[in-house]
């Protein structure tokens, strides 16, 4: 029997893929501001890539007020949810498969880009260093502890959100973002939890918000349409753990209760402090679909897939680059080289403009 490889077809809860070569999501800061609305330009993006397995659109605001950057998209008004339906709908006319990842920023918000709207997080504890503001760098802000009753709200809002997602603007699912110093990573990990109830102390507290969020979002689309993204040792946004090996064994044999259509694990930590991967250890606890993220090489991403390290695996920077990746990946054709001073400049440049492969007469 002929083993796995990126270009074998896969089922993830009820979506077929036709490959296993997926685009991870990606902030580009590309939406209208005023509303954080998607634009014209995200049509093309994503729809330049629908070979991908499955393209996991970009980080996107379950609620006004929570903006994390100047220009994120956000799923919660009409207007987005019109935009981002010419997005699906363009996807799809290629054959294309998305989910759209969903998130709360919670102190990663800073009230200079939410007219002055607090930031909310597990802790009052702020992110160090600072964020980029509308005139330049600003300090982050010393968050307000949510209360019990503002928890089930936002859990609430996550759930609005999905089905807005599903029903009205076409998404095959949704990610649940809980990596990167989001609002349920900043539950997830004691160096941001230093909680004394119900959602703060033992592993087993500190996951309690992520595991209500997703029971409110299967609920609401059923658990074969939704997955979710971990980053155990990602030191982005002053993210730490004291025991992330730990905390991922205990997430990966509770995740299994869900059904989910996949667990997507990043095994980096972007600050460059520590250094073991824990996929594997999701690998042995979790019996679902795992996706692997974060620097792969095709020959690498092959390699686990063929060992079954993980079923699938996603890019980002590669497709930031190459909108046609999946036919550089099957032609073994060298790769665009990622302009990183364009990744969130706003308009065409470093994002619709990128040379494609002559194709083959």
């Amino acid at each position: 029997m002929a083993s796995n490889n990126l270009f074998t077809p896969i089922n993830i809860g009820r979506i077929h893929l036709a490959n296993r070569i997926l685009m991870a999501p990606m902030t580009r800061c590309r939406v209208i501001p005023e509303g954080h609305i998607p634009s014209e330009l995200m049509i093309q993006h994503y729809a330049d890539r629908a070979d991908a397995g499955l393209i996991i659109a970009e980080y996107s605001m379950i609620a006004p007020l929570t903006a994390a950057f100047c220009s994120e998209p956000g799923v919660y008004s009409p207007e987005q949810l019109a935009e981002w339906r010419k997005v699906t709908d363009a996807v799809h006319t290629k054959g294309g498969k998305i989910f759209c990842q969903i998130a709360h920023a919670g102190r990663t918000a800073h009230p200079d880009l939410n007219n002055g709207a607090e930031a909310v997080s597990a802790s009052p504890i702020a992110v160090e260093g600072f964020t980029h503001g509308p005139d330049g760098k600003i300090p982050f802000v010393v968050p307000r502890e949510l209360t019990v009753n503002e928890i089930a709200d936002i859990v609430e809002l996550y759930a609005i959100a999905a089905k807005n997602c599903v029903d009205v603007a076409g998404f095959d699912g949704v990610e649940i973002h809980g990596a990167n110093g989001c609002l349920v990573d900043q539950f997830l990990r004691d160096g941001s939890n230093k909680r004394t109830d119900n959602y703060g102390g033992s592993i087993e507290n500190r996951a309690r918000f992520a595991f209500e969020v997703l029971k409110a979002v299967s609920d609401a689309i059923g658990s074969d349409r939704v997955g979710i993204r971990i980053s155990p040792i990602n030191g982005y946004s002053s993210q730490t753990d004291s025991n992330p090996e730990a905390l991922s064994e205990y997430l990966a044999k509770e995740l299994n209760a869900f059904d989910l259509a996949y667990v997507h694990i990043m095994r980096r930590d972007f600050s460059g402090v520590l250094s073991e991967d824990y996929t594997p250890v999701f690998r042995k606890h979790y019996n679902g679909i795992l996706i692997g993220n974060a620097q792969y090489t095709r020959e690498e991403a092959d390699e686990a897939i063929e060992n079954g390290i993980v079923d699938a695996v996603s890019f980002g920077a590669q497709f930031a680059a190459n909108s046609d990746l999946v036919t550089r990946f099957e032609r073994k054709a060298e790769l665009n080289a990622v302009d990183f001073t364009t990744l969130y400049a706003g308009g065409v440049k470093g994002y619709n403009d990128y040379p494609r492969l002559h194709e083959a007469k």
